[in-house]
């Protein structure tokens, strides 16, 4: 057995040298399949959501390759890796579109705390009660996808004391999520912030996990996993999903694997150790200090990432999926982007030269991935 799974990707763009320049506004009338983010620096695009990887890879690169093409017949311009404005350009929001309401909202309440780039990952799981019960275990362990992902250590060209600067300072939306013990919980909950404000609207919900599907909050249909900081290389994007695939077959097998029947913590304890969690996370990645949800006991990030490893990469060898869950150890061993940049910037590189020394790894890595790969496939 084996999920459907799909991407929505955040980018910026601008110069190589890795000033973000907006040019949403281009790319979505010229392109199809792109879409405007409220602040016009950066684009988005989305995979249709594929049950093998080899098909998720193409749908990766594929309009990634395109938009590339497209920005070079506009100018020397080019895609700029990480999640925050990391060189400049926080002081003021750019709108895309200056007569939508929701967007002037978000200006108006947020600022460019939300001018962020990241990679929103799709799983589809189709019974409400199962989706809920699935939120609840991966929203408990989310922060280990941020650990994994984490790409944002800069911000107006200094490095922050964050790994993930982008989710250290995302204005998380209601301020109080609960864990949703039912779909009926979860309907309830949504009304009443409808009602109350807190919500704008049902896509209002900015939260690490949140259930998803055409009619929020009634029809759902698959999880979206939304921490992760932007993760540039498809092929450790694929090894963090076929993670999280694993553990979704695990939550589905076994109806026992719940934080309301495993844990030793209350709902609201659950809550708020998890936020404390993220919260080290986004500041040391796979190094933060966690508190494992099950039993309390104080782990590294990457030791909790290590021991879910073995068992899933088991599993995922038995679906035929092992060798995309495998460069997880090359994170592990490595580092996360972050880690990698900061490493550099401790070694007296600028952040302006580490962004584009990035800049060009990942448009030479794109290129190998199309001639290996996709060339066949879509043959």
């Amino acid at each position: 057995m084996v999920l459907s799974k799909g991407f929505e990707i955040e980018m910026y763009t601008g110069t190589p040298q890795g000033d973000i320049i907006g040019l949403s506004d281009k790319i979505t009338a010229a392109l199809d399949g792109f879409m405007r983010e409220p602040d016009s620096r950066n684009v988005e695009y989305v995979t249709a959501p594929f049950y093998d990887y080899e098909r998720l890879l193409c749908g990766l690169l594929c309009p990634r390759l395109k938009l590339r093409k497209y920005l070079q017949k506009l100018g020397n311009y080019t895609l700029i890796p990480g999640s925050t404005l990391s060189l400049g350009g926080s002081e003021k929001f750019f709108r895309s579109n200056p007569n939508n309401p929701y967007h002037e909202y978000i200006e108006n309440t947020y600022g460019t705390k939300v001018v962020t780039a990241s990679v929103h990952i799709n799983v589809g799981i189709s019974d409400p009660e199962v989706l809920m019960r699935a939120c609840r275990v991966i929203r408990l362990e989310a922060p280990l996808y941020l650990a994994l992902s984490a790409s944002s250590p800069f911000l107006d060209g200094k490095a922050t004391g964050y790994h993930s600067t982008r989710w250290g300072l995302f204005p998380q939306t209601p301020s109080s999520v609960p864990l949703f013990e039912s779909h009926a919980h979860h309907i309830r909950w949504t009304q009443e912030q409808l009602a109350q404000g807190t919500m704008q609207n049902v896509r209002h919900l900015w939260t690490s996990v949140r259930p998803n599907g055409d009619r929020r909050p009634y029809d759902l249909n698959r999880l979206e996993l939304r921490i992760c900081d932007l993760v540039t290389d498809p092929i450790a994007l694929l090894a963090i999903t076929a993670l999280l695939e694993v553990r979704l077959l695990q939550v589905i097998n076994n109806p026992d694997l719940d934080p309301l029947v495993k844990s030793s913590f209350s709902p609201e304890e659950l809550v708020a150790i998890t936020a404390q969690n993220e919260a080290n996370c986004a500041s040391h990645s796979l190094d933060a200090d966690l508190i494992h949800w099950v039993d309390g006991r104080t782990l590294k990030a990457a030791e909790w990432i290590n021991e879910l490893y073995e068992p899933a990469a088991s599993f995922a060898k038995q679906q035929g999926f092992g060798c995309f869950i495998s460069p997880l150890q090359k994170i592990l061993r490595e580092g996360n982007q972050a880690q990698k940049w900061l490493q550099l910037h401790r070694l007296g590189v600028s952040s302006r030269n580490v962004i584009s020394q990035a800049i060009d790894s990942i448009r030479e890595r794109e290129l190998e991935l199309e001639d290996k790969l996709c060339s066949t496939l879509l043959a």
